[in-house]
């Protein structure tokens, strides 16, 4: 049996932020059990632009200073090969593997939560003096 499933998130990147599922949104909802009308969560220019930016110059020595390690750009170059695969064949194994590369990439950007709780409203005592200010 073959499964349908559309994946509709946003991702925010400092470089590049693309909204994933613009096409499904632009052509309405597809019938889920209709494989043959399932797009890629993304269009294939923004899996090759992705690859290009990892491996470009910059993002090489920036994600090297912050993380320690080179980045790992080959399951953009995957995606990007499963997306054309899709669109030349429409072949079940590139659906299968861009959504599970889509669901892996939500996951890893899900486990990063907020440190710190974000306030409504200034401290109720904002205006006075800083206890050192007051000692001297």
């Amino acid at each position: 049996t073959r499964r349908c499933s559309l994946v509709l998130l946003v991702e925010h990147r400092p470089l590049s932020s693309f909204f994933i599922g613009w096409r499904a949104w632009r052509a309405g909802r597809p019938d889920m059990a209709d494989c043959s009308r399932w797009q890629p969560p993304r269009p294939c220019e923004a899996y090759r632009a992705e690859w290009k930016l990892c491996r470009s110059a910059r993002h090489f020595l920036h994600h090297y200073y912050v993380h320690g390690e080179r980045p790992a750009c080959e399951q953009w170059r995957r995606d990007l090969a499963s997306c054309r695969d899709w669109e030349e064949r429409r072949s079940a194994e590139a659906q299968r593997s861009l959504c599970e590369s889509e669901r892996a990439r939500v996951q890893a950007a899900r486990k990063h939560i907020l440190v710190w709780a974000l306030r409504q409203s200034p401290p109720a005592d904002w205006h006075l003096p800083l206890p050192q200010e007051k000692d001297e």
